[in-house]
């Protein structure tokens, strides 16, 4: 989702953005600078709210998968590597594009 700011944004009614806003300033300050409208936004933080049961809590065991393996050059190998092979050893992981 993108979000496009169209002319001047009126924050003078909107609290300055801190870590200590409500969820309705939040809310707000949302509605302001996006295109969206407030059913949207409701039907957006609702779905967000659902996936956040599959969140593994801070501390808590990371769940196991598998990746390809890759050369520098030439892409993917065939073969696999499960995160729990890598028990014991430092892992880094590292979620973006780099396209």
């Amino acid at each position: 989702m993108s979000i496009e700011v169209k002319g001047e944004i009126d924050l003078s009614g909107v609290p300055d953005i801190k870590p200590c806003m409500t969820p309705a300033d939040r809310k707000a300050i949302w509605l302001q600078v996006s295109d969206m409208t407030e059913p949207e936004f409701d039907a957006m933080m609702a779905e967000n709210k659902a996936r956040q049961v599959n969140v593994p809590e801070q501390g808590s065991k990371a769940p196991d998968f598998n990746l390809d393996v890759l050369e520098r050059e030439n892409g993917r190998t065939g073969e696999k590597i499960s995160l729990s092979s890598l028990r014991g050893k430092p892992v880094g992981l590292i979620f973006g594009s780099y396209t």
